[in-house]
């Protein structure tokens, strides 16, 4: 499976930003899909993810009430809404895949996107 990310851009503190993950490959919905992201200096931290059917979502604890995966298996995409934004959500988010569910750790998906940068100013 083959994975673009993209909606990345700068927006102010409380604004909010949609990333969408545009997803390719006859198998893409036997995948898992998250969103990681990787700010400068920092380790890469998952956000949030979704089953391969969307009925399943879980999130990092500290995002769960601004961010919303969401999943459309007919245009094979995987959405992150995120609302509310902080500085500290400054970072470049990646949308990954993975054949097992409910993963948290990057070493546990297979194929990446390319990332894109959010940056939250003040």
């Amino acid at each position: 499976v083959q994975l673009q990310a993209s909606g990345g851009g700068l927006v102010q503190v409380g604004g909010s930003l949609r990333l969408s993950c545009a997803l390719s490959g006859r198998t893409f919905s036997s995948y898992g899909v998250a969103w990681f992201r990787q700010a400068p200096g920092k380790e890469r931290e998952f956000v949030a993810g979704t089953s391969p059917t969307g009925g399943s979502t879980w999130y990092l604890d500290s995002i769960k009430h601004r961010f919303t995966i969401s999943r459309d298996n007919i245009k094979n995409t995987v959405d992150l809404q995120m609302t509310n934004l902080e500085p500290e959500d400054t970072a470049v988010y990646y949308c990954a895949a993975s054949l097992k569910f409910f993963q948290t750790t990057a070493r546990e998906y297979d194929s990446w996107g390319q990332g894109t940068l959010v940056t939250v100013s003040s």
